[in-house]
């Protein structure tokens, strides 16, 4: 809603409160469409301001009033102006040997991306409105991915420097990529054996490409054990626990969360809860940094507490809590009802933010 000067309104618009004269006789209910002639007899009733809908007050879910948000706009102008000098960075870099400055990376794009949000919380759910192209896809999801690395370097109370060595590892990790044709990466079926031995050589390919660049030590290790999990089912080499790099440990969940979080050719993208359970389900806690790992969800569960969502039986509720021990199932309050249920307790999932 925004209040606007008389002069300002125009036929079409919306009246988003009782509109009151002197006499305190209302002159239009909530809701009238105006047109000329309603906005003359608002002049005859000297009414000089009225306040009027906007669209971001018709959205029918969560995202949808983000994606309307001004916030977004300013967010979504300065990140599109980013992601043009990356990309470029990027395919300089793997087409032609051009060298960038990994720094440049950090202090010329993600800084003045990232101070266009106001929070973190708001980087995250700005990005659930991102819908890159098909050809910009790969490119997309490490630029992603560097955004999303300094929320959670935030959240797990990371040091200045090793905030920047994660999210420069964010904007490059996934380099190796760019080495394999797109219609292997993003492939809606399931690959045959010569397409997924072609797939995981990325990480390699990634970590061939890097140590050849000007960058911190960690980041071309990080970019070949990217895919490695604490319990050793994770490729290339199949390490366990403190033998993977300890950035590699870190950009491993970013990596899958924003590729849970994105939409994809053959899935929508999930919504915070969903991305919780994930998981939570798939031995989250052995397959990565135990401690690093509910740290973030914690904080992802933590930000949807206030909101509505829909549960799988389609009733409306607000988030009221967490249960530490099942984030993905928190406390919520039914639309209509004083009472306060526990998910933990009833057969039901949270499938959407409304």
């Amino acid at each position: 809603m925004k209040n606007l000067a008389r002069a300002e309104l125009e036929p079409g618009m919306q009246v988003a409160e009782d509109i009151i004269n002197y006499r305190g006789d209302i002159v239009f209910k909530k809701g009238t469409t105006l047109d000329a002639v309603k906005i003359a007899k608002l002049a005859r009733h000297s009414i000089m301001v009225v306040p009027i809908f906007e669209k971001i007050d018709f959205a029918a879910s969560h995202f949808e009033r983000v994606r309307l948000s001004d916030g977004f706009q300013k967010f979504s102008e300065m990140y599109n102006m980013g992601f043009v000098a990356y990309k470029r960075a990027m395919m300089d870099y793997v087409m032609f040997q051009t060298a960038f400055d990994m720094d440049k990376l950090y202090n010329n794009i993600y800084l003045k991306v990232v101070e266009t949000a106001p929070s973190p919380k708001d980087i995250l759910d700005y990005l659930y409105n991102m819908m890159p192209s098909e050809d910009d896809m790969t490119h997309a999801h490490c630029f992603n991915s560097a955004l999303i690395a300094g929320v959670f370097a935030d959240w797990m109370g990371l040091s200045e420097t090793d905030r920047i060595i994660f999210v420069q590892t964010g904007f490059v990790y996934d380099i190796g990529k760019l080495r394999i044709p797109d219609s292997i990466l993003w492939k809606t079926g399931a690959l045959d054996d010569s397409e997924r031995t072609l797939l995981m050589k990325h990480a390699r390919m990634g970590y061939d490409l890097l140590k050849r660049l000007p960058c911190n030590a960690h980041i071309p290790i990080a970019a070949m054990q990217h895919h490695e999990r604490l319990d050793g089912s994770g490729y290339t080499e199949g390490l366990r626990g403190n033998n993977i790099d300890i950035f590699a440990r870190y950009i491993a969940i970013v990596d899958t969360y924003e590729a849970m979080t994105s939409a994809r050719v053959y899935r929508q993208s999930m919504n915070p809860f969903q991305v919780i359970a994930a998981f939570e389900s798939n031995h989250g806690y052995e397959r990565y940094d135990k401690d690093v790992l509910r740290t973030i969800l914690t904080n992802i569960a933590q930000n949807q507490i206030g909101l509505e969502v829909r549960l799988s039986d389609d009733t409306i509720c607000k988030v009221t809590g967490i249960n530490s021990d099942a984030l993905s199932r928190p406390f919520v309050k039914p639309r209509g009802s004083d009472e306060i249920l526990d998910l933990t307790m009833y057969n039901m999932t949270i499938e959407a933010l409304c």
